[in-house]
């Protein structure tokens, strides 16, 4: 089975990116952890970088994933502490969106 990346484009409601984020990263090292997990992490708008840039803006994080495998996402899905945090942070969470891509070769 061949790799999978995801890139997860999450808006937080107006203000509340920082808390959002701190509950996202206490929940990193469980998802390092998981069988077929090669990078998960959160990235922002780096500053200062010029016109060609289009930025996400203040409220948004967009969500790096490497994943050995298809099944390995999808069993990360509906891992316990992804259940978990789904629940904890729906109501900080405006907008989710999320883009599962392969390698083209």
């Amino acid at each position: 089975m061949e790799m999978v990346n995801v890139v997860a484009v999450i808006t937080a409601n107006p203000g509340q990116r920082s808390a959002l984020l701190e509950m996202f990263n206490a929940n990193v090292p469980a998802v390092h952890a998981e069988d077929g997990c090669i990078e998960y992490g959160a990235t922002i708008d780096t500053a200062d970088v010029g016109p060609f840039q289009t930025a996400f803006g203040e409220d948004t994080f967009v969500v790096i994933e490497k994943w050995e495998s298809l099944p390995a996402l999808m069993a990360h899905a509906v891992s316990p502490h992804m259940k978990d945090y789904g629940k904890r942070s729906k109501d900080l969470i405006a907008d989710r969106v999320i883009h599962v891509l392969s390698p083209t070769s």
